[in-house]
C-alpha cells in the first residue's frame, strides 16, 4: 500500500512517498480503509526532532495520529458490528499517512449520519481537546476569554465553545486572513500578536481588566505577554508551545495575583475522557452547533507541502491529507 514516511529527522522534505505492505488486524484491532488524514502542528515537531512531550519514533515511521475511513477487516475478539463503519480513529500516534491504518478498537469513534469524513477528521484530536479545556478552565456567562492561535484547529473550536459558554472572546492570531476567520467564528474582539502593543489591545477590549481566562497555544514571548494582562484570579490555561517553547510561569506570581495556572501537563489527565469528548464534538457538528474549519487538503503525495504550510503559519483551521 501508499504510505508517506519519515526517513530521517528533519524539514518537510524527509516526508517521502514510498510503498510498504498491507497492515493485518491484531486481537482488538481493526484495519481502517483510509480516505483523510489529520495532521496536528505537534507532528511537525515530532518529525524534526525538537518534541519535548513525546518519546522520539524509531526511523523509518509513518506519521499521522487520526483517520477517517471504513473499517476493512476486524481482528480476534472485535465485535463484527464495526464492519463497514465509517469512522475516526486514533492510531497512537503514528501509521496515519497510508492507504490503510490499524487502530485498537477503544480508539474508534463511529462518525454520526450527517456528518462527512472529513469535516469528523478535522475535529480530532482538536476537538476532544477543546472541549477538554473549556470543561477544566470553567468558563463562565460574560467573562473574557482570550483565545491564542484563534485561526487553528483547536483556537478555532475555543473561540466556538466560549461563546456557547456564553463568554465574551478576544481572538489573537496572525494576519488577517485568521482574524477574519476568529471574527466570523464569533470572536468579539480581534488582535493581531504578531503586532506591537497586541497585548495592550487586549486590555483595552476587555475594559481595562484583561480576560479572565485565556487558553495559550502558542507559547514563549506571546504565552508570556498573555499571562501577563490576565485578569486578577483569572484562569491561564496552557495547551501548546506552537512557538517552540512553553510559557514560563513563576509560581510565586501567579499567586500573588491569584491567577490559577493549568500547566500543559493537564492533557495528560485528558486520556480518560477522550472518548465522551470525541462522541460529544462529534454529535455537536452533526447537529450545526459546531463548526469544523478545513481550511486546505492536499493528496497524500503532498504530505511535505502540507507540513511546510503549518510550520510557516500559512494553514487557516485545519489542514486534511486527501487518501
Amino acid at each position: 500500500m501508499r504510505v508517506v514516511q519519515v526517513t530521517r529527522f528533519g524539514g518537510p522534505e524527509v516526508l517521502v512517498p514510498g510503498e510498504v505492505p498491507d497492515p493485518v488486524a491484531g486481537a482488538g484491532q481493526v484495519v481502517v480503509d483510509v480516505s483523510v488524514a489529520g495532521i496536528t502542528f505537534v507532528e511537525t515537531q515530532i518529525r524534526r526532532g525538537t518534541d519535548k512531550w513525546h518519546d522520539r519514533p524509531e526511523l523509518p515511521y509513518v506519521p499521522g495520529g487520526v483517520v477517517g475511513g471504513r473499517v476493512r477487516t476486524v481482528g480476534a475478539g472485535v465485535d463484527p458490528g464495526w464492519w463497514g463503519r465509517r469512522v475516526i480513529a486514533g492510531t497512537g500516534g503514528s501509521g496515519g499517512f497510508a492507504e490503510q491504518a490499524v487502530a485498537t478498537v477503544e480508539d474508534l469513534v463511529a462518525v454520526p449520519e450527517g456528518l462527512g469524513l472529513p469535516e469528523a477528521c478535522a475535529l480530532l484530536p482538536d476537538g476532544s481537546t477543546a472541549l477538554g479545556l473549556v470543561e477544566g478552565a470553567g468558563i463562565r456567562p460574560g467573562e473574557w476569554v482570550l483565545v491564542e492561535a484563534a485561526g487553528g484547529g483547536v483556537g478555532s473550536l475555543l473561540v466556538q465553545l466560549a461563546r456557547s459558554a456564553g463568554a465574551r472572546v478576544v481572538a489573537a492570531a496572525r494576519g488577517r486572513r485568521k482574524l477574519d476567520l476568529a471574527r466570523e467564528l464569533g470572536g468579539e474582539a480581534t488582535v493581531d500578536y504578531s503586532e506591537p502593543g497586541w497585548a495592550k489591545q487586549v486590555v483595552e477590549a476587555t475594559g481595562g481588566a484583561g480576560p479572565d481566562v485565556v487558553f495559550d497555544g502558542v507559547g514563549g514571548e506571546v504565552g508570556r505577554a498573555a499571562f501577563e494582562v490576565t485578569a486578577e484570579g483569572g484562569r491561564f490555561s496552557v495547551h501548546g508551545a506552537a512557538s517552540g517553547r512553553a510559557t514560563a510561569i513563576d509560581p510565586a506570581e501567579a499567586r500573588r495575583r491569584g491567577v490559577r495556572v493549568l500547566g500543559i501537563e493537564q492533557l495528560f489527565g485528558f486520556v480518560p475522557h477522550k472518548q465522551r469528548w470525541a462522541e460529544q464534538v462529534l454529535s455537536e457538528a452533526a447537529a450545526g452547533r459546531v463548526r469544523p474549519v478545513i481550511g486546505q487538503t492536499f493528496a497524500l503525495e503532498r504530505a511535505a507541502e502540507a507540513h511546510a504550510m503549518i510550520e510557516a503559519r500559512r494553514a487557516l483551521g485545519k489542514t486534511l491529507l486527501l487518501v
